[in-house]
């Protein structure tokens, strides 16, 4: 319950003043290898220290769709019916494929699932994911099995390319998560990459939790002009050449400095970055600092669920209303390995089309579907489609369902509007307002819908551009954040942080059932006190103290709960919209014994004992260290934001 709590009595009410820690510089690693792990694709990069301007991008593997170059592969695995680990990416895909019907019912294929952690309230490492085939397993398994093979390719990539003999611990690893995720799914991450071998939990600093967007943002201030489309100046597609040009060369360089887009953008000039993916989308809003380059965030970031994977179940559904929601969802059980290769069809359609294509575009469907549908429904998938009564969608002569442009239309229209809509009201919050660059990343960035549709809606107040390699934009933002992660200097508090605490009681202010009376005196019980408040500016290195006194002698550890709320006006942890969101675990040495006393225990009252805990919030992740203050010993102290 929340009386429990009240039984630390904070030593200093009074909040004490931001003390700052100037983080240091030096680059203690020799080579830095960023995961940026992606809803719908996913894939590594890395650059040595010695050598940082070049960033070196994973080779292309085996597989891959035809018309989609890019140097990331499908985040997709396959566990065999023994749940054992079988392939990831195309080689998961293309296996799947291939197996026989009745035996890829018993394998477990994983597509998508990062969703999950996003959409789960009560997200634990017990959470389960669900296969294609309706088998569960838990979902850090799964994540750790793909981390895991990102692993081994790239360490054996780096010691391709690496003249020296590499230790794990001169590694440093970066995974990169959206900014809009809490802080229980970057846990998440970090516990998958333990168990996954990626770096050890006594060496936490050696993995870095990077947020998508904000790698993004310190790719895009390194850009020159020829590197980018600028979508506000008419005409400024990109050429296939340029297109082919960009996507065939494996190592970029970076520019020192700021690139000389920025020439143009004055000091203090701010932008925003939309960060478009497989299954967010998310904003972030940057303000440069100049002389150093530093970058400092303006607004909390926002976003949600906007990403591509929401064209996918636009066409999902549409499928349903031709075909009937039954038999679809039969259909996916059955013969989950056909239903994969139609998602895998429409994706790859999906990515051509543009606004101003008047040919429809063909989706054929696999035999097996067309087989199943005449089986099942006794006629057939054309008679389906005319009784469906759905004229946008036809049907051909070899076998392929026909979207029209009103079809492709109605299937992004609903995912893209959010987009935008989304992006409008950001631009109009007091901090962002002004606002006259916009940076589009992430792979649906890539969509011609969708540049068509924020251009229209914004073209005219700020200029929109797009890096080359839109997709790879994030990876290479990771690599660059993992050389020095010190050059996001300010962030905003995406919650209000605190823990609940005791206060002396006040007639007429405090309500009577928060009264409590411990030793003759009368406390108010549950009064948050804040660490930090939502959207508050934290700089790197700022810390938060608090000091604790254990309520009795001999206590071993003091536990304090966490709770965060995304609204300000608060007075207690039992308002609404206040949740316990984790919890401080502090692990109390046995107290040295006071000088000069004789056997241990010391004459007289013994000390209050005081325990200084540390809070940094100005990180892409919460972080707390604490220290006994009498003996000056650092206290093992731990921040749990998974087990609630």
């Amino acid at each position: 319950t929340a009386r429990n709590d009240c039984s630390i009595t904070p030593l200093t009410p009074s909040p004490s003043p931001v003390a700052t820690v100037r983080p240091r510089m030096a680059c203690p690693f020799s080579v830095v290898i960023a995961i940026d792990f992606g809803t719908t694709s996913s894939g590594y990069a890395f650059s040595f220290t010695q050598d940082s301007e070049a960033i070196h991008m994973m080779k292309r593997w085996e597989g891959g769709d035809p018309g989609v170059a890019n140097q990331k592969s499908p985040t997709c695995l396959l566990l065999t019916p023994e749940l054992r680990f079988h392939s990831f990416g195309f080689a998961a895909r293309d296996f799947y494929h291939d197996l026989d019907p009745e035996e890829a019912r018993h394998w477990l294929y994983f597509d998508k699932f990062k969703m999950k952690i996003h959409s789960t309230s009560d997200l634990t490492m017990e959470t389960e994911l669900e296969a294609v085939n309706g088998q569960k397993v838990r979902a850090i398994d799964v994540f750790a099995h793909a981390l895991r093979f990102f692993r081994e390719h790239a360490l054996k990539e780096v010691k391709d390319q690496s003249s020296s003999v590499l230790e794990g611990d001169e590694i440093r690893w970066v995974i990169t998560v959206p900014a809009v995720w809490r802080q229980p799914a970057k846990q998440f991450m970090r516990e998958a990459a333990y168990l996954a071998g990626l770096v050890s939990p006594d060496c936490p600093e050696q993995l870095l939790i990077a947020l998508e967007p904000e790698a993004a943002s310190i790719y895009c201030r390194k850009l020159r002009l020829h590197q980018v489309i600028d979508l506000s100046i008419r005409g400024s597609g990109l050429s296939r050449e340029q297109l082919r040009r960009s996507r065939h060369s494996r190592t970029f360089l970076v520019e020192s400095g700021t690139g000389e887009l920025w020439s143009e953008l004055q000091t203090g000039d701010r932008y925003v970055v939309a960060d478009c993916g497989g299954g967010t989308v998310d904003l972030t809003v940057h303000q440069i600092e100049q002389p150093q380059g530093t970058l400092k965030e303006l607004y909390k970031a926002s976003g949600g669920p906007y990403g591509a994977v929401g064209v996918d179940l636009a066409f999902e559904a549409m499928l349903c209303q031709i075909f009937g929601e039954d038999f679809i969802q039969s259909f996916k059980a059955k013969r989950p390995a056909a239903w994969v290769d139609l998602m895998i069809a429409f994706e790859a359609r999906k990515r051509t089309a543009s606004p101003g294509r008047t040919n429809a575009l063909n989706i054929s469907l696999p035999f097996s579907f067309i087989d199943y549908y005449k089986r099942h429904r006794g006629q057939s998938v054309e008679a389906a489609l005319r009784r469906s009564n759905m004229n946008i969608v036809k049907w051909s002569s070899q076998g392929m369902l026909r979207l029209t442009q009103e079809a492709m239309n109605e299937l992004f229209q609903p995912t893209i509007s959010k987009i935008v809509k989304h992006i409008e009201e950001l631009m109009t919050k007091p901090e962002v307002r002004g606002v006259r660059f916009l940076f589009l990343v992430g792979g649906f960035a890539e969509s011609p819908m969708l540049q068509k549709a924020v251009q229209k809606a914004l073209g005219r107040t700020c200029r929109i551009i797009i890096p080359h390699d839109v997709g790879l934009t994030i990876l290479k933002g990771a690599v660059l954040f993992g050389l020095d992660p010190t050059v996001v200097r300010v962030r905003r508090c995406p919650l209000t942080y605190g823990v609940g605490v005791l206060n002396r009681f006040v007639e007429g202010r405090h309500p009577r059932d928060k009264l409590l009376i411990k030793d003759g005196r009368e406390w108010c019980t549950d009064i948050l006190d804040r660490f930090v408040s939502v959207d508050q500016s934290v700089a790197l290195g700022e810390v938060v103290r608090r000091s604790y006194t254990p309520a009795r002698l001999g206590q071993r550890k003091i536990i304090i709960n966490i709770y965060c709320t995304a609204t300000d006006d608060v007075t207690y942890i039992s308002d609404p919209g206040v949740r316990k969101c984790g919890t401080i675990t502090l692990d109390l040495p046995e107290p040295l014994p006071p000088p000069g006393a004789v056997g241990g225990a010391g004459a007289g009252t013994p000390e209050r004992r005081e325990i200084r805990a540390t809070m940094q919030f100005g990180d892409t992740e919460i972080k707390v260290t604490a220290v006994d203050v009498m003996s000056n010993r650092s206290v093992r102290a731990s921040i749990d934001f998974l087990s609630n």
